[in-house]
């Protein structure tokens, strides 16, 4: 595709780069709005605790990154720090607790809080993808289908070059702002806090594990070779916990809807 967006002078715009600060643009006017809206947080708490996200989103990408070739990073540690290479969920498993921190630390309500950062997290993870769309990177399989997109730009990642591959990236896109849509669309009718966001994560763990079986940068490695990718391993664990805190969150809200009935009757 086109990795590089524009040329100014010196100044090179980069694709990847460009969708994610637009992402995370849009990312943030989304929360600082609902977060005003809803609970009374300041554009300054929205601003910092943007900031705390994105700190911990590219250690834990990074982190997890390095798991797929750990002799060959840990010998080169600024291919590791410089290089574009990320894995989006250990960015979202180092996000969530950096989340909860600071919604402690700021007594803002955790759960109904978690909702708005579903919404958040497509946002910035759909543009991402369209971002990894344009630099080539994260790109399917050689296929015949229809959909099959050619990459012929020698600065972009893909692998082949001239060939029909499944364009992955577009695939997760679309899969993403769908949940988007959908949380949207959900949220006036959530049966307890924190519904939304685990909805968003089994949906897109489950997602992601099956767009898993159509990527074709298989350096990402395996924990199972060639069955069980490093992503789809960390799904099962992400969509296991989530069902966990499903139910049980579920159970709690039933519960309190059933005593305040009883009260409301007395």
């Amino acid at each position: 595709m086109h990795p590089i967006l524009f040329e100014i002078g010196p100044v090179t715009i980069y694709s990847y780069g460009f969708f994610i600060a637009f992402g995370a643009i849009g990312g943030l006017i989304y929360m600082a709005r609902a977060a005003k809206k809803q609970f009374g947080v300041s554009y300054d708490q929205s601003n910092s605790l943007f900031l705390y996200i994105v700190i911990a989103a590219f250690v834990g990408g990074k982190f997890f990154f390095l798991f797929e070739n750990p002799s060959y990073y840990l010998g080169h540690p600024a291919k590791l720090l410089g290089g574009g290479g990320f894995v989006f969920f250990g960015s979202l498993l180092f996000a969530i607790p950096t989340m909860l921190w600071f919604f402690k630390k700021n007594r803002v309500p955790v759960l109904p809080m978690l909702d708005v950062m579903a919404v958040v997290t497509c946002i910035v993870h759909g543009f991402g993808r369209i971002g990894c769309f344009m630099a080539g990177c994260c790109h399917g399989k050689p296929t015949d289908s229809f959909l099959s997109v050619v990459f012929t730009n020698p600065a972009c990642q893909a692998e082949p070059l001239n060939t029909p591959l499944h364009p992955t990236q577009l695939y997760e896109a679309g899969m993403i702002f769908s949940i988007m849509a959908f949380l949207l669309v959900f949220k006036s009718n959530k049966k307890f806090d924190g519904q939304m966001f685990l909805i968003y994560l089994i949906s897109y763990s489950i997602g992601r594990s099956l767009l898993e079986v159509l990527r074709g940068d298989i350096a990402r490695g395996f924990i199972v070779d060639g069955w069980i990718s490093h992503s789809q391993f960390i799904a099962i664990i992400v969509i296991g916990v989530s069902i966990y805190f499903y139910v049980k969150l579920s159970r709690k809200g039933k519960l309190l809807t059933s005593n305040t009935q009883k009260h409301g009757r007395r």
